[in-house]
Protein backbone atom coordinates (compact mmCIF):
# COMPACT_ATOMS: atom_id res chain seq x y z
CA UNK A 1 0.00 0.00 0.00
CA UNK A 2 1.15 3.52 -0.80
CA UNK A 3 0.10 6.45 1.41
CA UNK A 4 0.45 9.91 -0.13
CA UNK A 5 -0.24 13.36 1.30
CA UNK A 6 -1.24 16.23 -0.99
CA UNK A 7 -1.12 19.59 0.77
CA UNK A 8 -0.98 23.29 0.11
CA UNK A 9 1.24 25.42 2.29
CA UNK A 10 1.77 29.13 2.72
CA UNK A 11 5.32 30.35 2.15
CA UNK A 12 5.77 30.53 5.91
CA UNK A 13 4.83 26.86 6.30
CA UNK A 14 1.17 26.80 7.35
CA UNK A 15 -1.51 24.50 5.92
CA UNK A 16 -4.40 26.33 7.61
CA UNK A 17 -4.87 29.68 9.29
CA UNK A 18 -5.06 30.06 13.07
CA UNK A 19 -8.80 29.24 12.96
CA UNK A 20 -8.15 26.10 10.89
CA UNK A 21 -9.52 27.79 7.76
CA UNK A 22 -8.24 27.43 4.23
CA UNK A 23 -9.95 30.40 2.55
CA UNK A 24 -6.50 31.83 1.85
CA UNK A 25 -6.15 29.15 -0.84
CA UNK A 26 -8.55 31.19 -2.94
CA UNK A 27 -6.48 34.38 -2.62
CA UNK A 28 -4.78 33.99 -6.02
CA UNK A 29 -6.49 34.77 -9.29
CA UNK A 30 -7.32 31.64 -11.27
CA UNK A 31 -8.92 32.87 -14.50
CA UNK A 32 -8.56 29.45 -16.18
CA UNK A 33 -10.23 27.69 -13.23
CA UNK A 34 -7.28 25.27 -13.18
CA UNK A 35 -7.13 22.60 -10.50
CA UNK A 36 -3.31 22.62 -10.87
CA UNK A 37 -3.11 18.84 -11.33
CA UNK A 38 -5.37 17.85 -8.44
CA UNK A 39 -7.76 15.83 -10.64
CA UNK A 40 -4.79 13.90 -12.08
CA UNK A 41 -3.68 13.16 -8.54
CA UNK A 42 -7.20 12.07 -7.55
CA UNK A 43 -7.26 9.70 -10.54
CA UNK A 44 -4.12 8.04 -9.16
CA UNK A 45 -5.56 7.18 -5.74
CA UNK A 46 -8.14 4.62 -4.61
CA UNK A 47 -9.50 6.29 -1.46
CA UNK A 48 -9.07 9.18 0.97
CA UNK A 49 -8.33 8.97 4.66
CA UNK A 50 -8.98 12.21 6.52
CA UNK A 51 -9.40 13.35 10.08
CA UNK A 52 -12.42 14.95 11.72
CA UNK A 53 -11.19 18.54 11.34
CA UNK A 54 -10.57 18.10 7.62
CA UNK A 55 -13.97 16.46 7.19
CA UNK A 56 -15.61 19.42 8.93
CA UNK A 57 -13.78 21.81 6.61
CA UNK A 58 -14.89 19.84 3.54
CA UNK A 59 -18.47 19.82 4.87
CA UNK A 60 -18.41 23.63 4.79
CA UNK A 61 -17.66 23.69 1.04
CA UNK A 62 -21.36 23.33 0.24
CA UNK A 63 -20.74 20.57 -2.27
CA UNK A 64 -19.05 17.19 -1.99
CA UNK A 65 -15.87 17.26 -4.11
CA UNK A 66 -14.97 13.55 -4.06
CA UNK A 67 -15.99 10.59 -6.19
CA UNK A 68 -13.61 8.16 -4.46
CA UNK A 69 -14.36 6.40 -1.16
CA UNK A 70 -13.71 8.67 1.81
CA UNK A 71 -12.83 7.28 5.23
CA UNK A 72 -12.94 9.65 8.20
CA UNK A 73 -10.68 8.60 11.05
CA UNK A 74 -12.21 10.08 14.19
CA UNK A 75 -12.87 9.33 17.81
CA UNK A 76 -14.92 12.54 18.19
CA UNK A 77 -17.55 12.02 15.48
CA UNK A 78 -19.99 9.44 16.82
CA UNK A 79 -22.47 9.37 13.93
CA UNK A 80 -22.25 10.20 10.25
CA UNK A 81 -23.93 13.58 9.77
CA UNK A 82 -27.19 13.68 7.82
CA UNK A 83 -26.60 13.88 4.09
CA UNK A 84 -23.19 12.20 4.27
CA UNK A 85 -24.28 8.59 4.81
CA UNK A 86 -23.38 7.64 1.22
CA UNK A 87 -20.25 9.83 1.11
CA UNK A 88 -18.09 8.73 4.06
CA UNK A 89 -17.36 5.82 6.32
CA UNK A 90 -16.38 6.54 9.91
CA UNK A 91 -13.34 4.66 11.21
CA UNK A 92 -11.89 4.44 14.70
CA UNK A 93 -8.72 2.88 15.98
CA UNK A 94 -4.99 2.98 15.51
CA UNK A 95 -3.77 4.38 12.20
CA UNK A 96 -1.67 1.32 11.31
CA UNK A 97 -4.64 -1.00 11.97
CA UNK A 98 -6.97 1.19 9.92
CA UNK A 99 -4.55 1.13 6.98
CA UNK A 100 -4.16 -2.66 7.26
CA UNK A 101 -7.95 -2.99 7.08
CA UNK A 102 -8.11 -0.70 4.04
CA UNK A 103 -5.43 -2.78 2.34
CA UNK A 104 -7.43 -5.96 3.07
CA UNK A 105 -10.39 -4.28 1.36
CA UNK A 106 -8.25 -3.85 -1.78
CA UNK A 107 -7.21 -0.22 -1.51
CA UNK A 108 -3.63 0.31 -2.69
CA UNK A 109 -3.15 4.07 -3.04
CA UNK A 110 -4.44 6.15 -0.12
CA UNK A 111 -4.62 9.92 -0.02
CA UNK A 112 -3.84 10.98 3.58
CA UNK A 113 -5.58 14.32 4.04
CA UNK A 114 -5.49 16.71 6.97
CA UNK A 115 -2.87 17.97 9.35
CA UNK A 116 -3.40 15.42 12.13
CA UNK A 117 -3.59 12.40 9.81
CA UNK A 118 -0.48 13.49 7.89
CA UNK A 119 1.42 14.23 11.12
CA UNK A 120 0.48 10.80 12.48
CA UNK A 121 1.51 9.13 9.21
CA UNK A 122 4.87 10.89 9.37
CA UNK A 123 5.48 10.14 13.03
CA UNK A 124 4.54 6.48 12.58
CA UNK A 125 6.75 6.07 9.49
CA UNK A 126 3.73 5.32 7.29
CA UNK A 127 3.74 8.13 4.73
CA UNK A 128 5.40 7.21 1.43
CA UNK A 129 5.14 10.47 -0.51
CA UNK A 130 4.17 14.07 0.07
CA UNK A 131 3.15 16.61 -2.54
CA UNK A 132 3.38 20.18 -1.29
CA UNK A 133 2.11 23.15 -3.26
CA UNK A 134 3.57 26.41 -1.94
CA UNK A 135 1.14 29.30 -2.24
CA UNK A 136 2.74 32.76 -2.33
CA UNK A 137 1.04 34.09 0.79
CA UNK A 138 2.24 34.50 4.35
CA UNK A 139 -0.23 33.65 7.12
CA UNK A 140 1.93 34.59 10.12
CA UNK A 141 0.44 31.82 12.25
CA UNK A 142 -1.77 28.79 11.95
CA UNK A 143 -1.51 25.02 11.57
CA UNK A 144 2.10 24.18 10.75
CA UNK A 145 2.95 21.90 7.83
CA UNK A 146 5.52 20.17 10.01
CA UNK A 147 4.62 20.70 13.67
CA UNK A 148 7.43 20.65 16.18
CA UNK A 149 8.54 17.08 16.53
CA UNK A 150 11.40 15.01 17.80
CA UNK A 151 11.37 13.09 14.54
CA UNK A 152 13.99 13.87 11.93
CA UNK A 153 12.77 13.28 8.38
CA UNK A 154 14.65 12.90 5.12
CA UNK A 155 13.04 13.41 1.74
CA UNK A 156 14.06 12.48 -1.80
CA UNK A 157 12.99 15.15 -4.29
CA UNK A 158 11.01 13.57 -7.15
CA UNK A 159 10.15 16.71 -9.06
CA UNK A 160 8.94 20.30 -9.00
CA UNK A 161 6.73 22.29 -11.30
CA UNK A 162 5.93 25.98 -11.29
CA UNK A 163 2.28 26.63 -11.92
CA UNK A 164 1.09 29.72 -13.81
CA UNK A 165 -0.08 31.82 -10.89
CA UNK A 166 3.06 31.61 -8.76
CA UNK A 167 2.42 28.23 -7.16
CA UNK A 168 5.33 25.82 -6.76
CA UNK A 169 4.38 22.15 -6.47
CA UNK A 170 7.02 19.69 -5.30
CA UNK A 171 6.79 15.95 -4.85
CA UNK A 172 8.96 14.07 -2.34
CA UNK A 173 9.42 10.47 -1.37
CA UNK A 174 9.83 10.06 2.37
CA UNK A 175 12.88 8.06 3.34
CA UNK A 176 11.71 5.36 5.74
CA UNK A 177 13.36 5.28 9.14
CA UNK A 178 14.73 1.93 10.24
Amino acid sequence: MKVIAYLASSLDGYIADSDGGVDWLNSLPNPDKSDFGFSDFMNSIDALLMGANTFKTVQSFGMWPYTKPVFVLSNSIKKIPDGFEDKIELLKGELKDVLKDLKKKGFENIYADGGVVVKDCLSQNILDEIIITRVPVSLGSGVSLFPLSEISLNFEHLGTEVLGVGLVKSRYQIQKRT
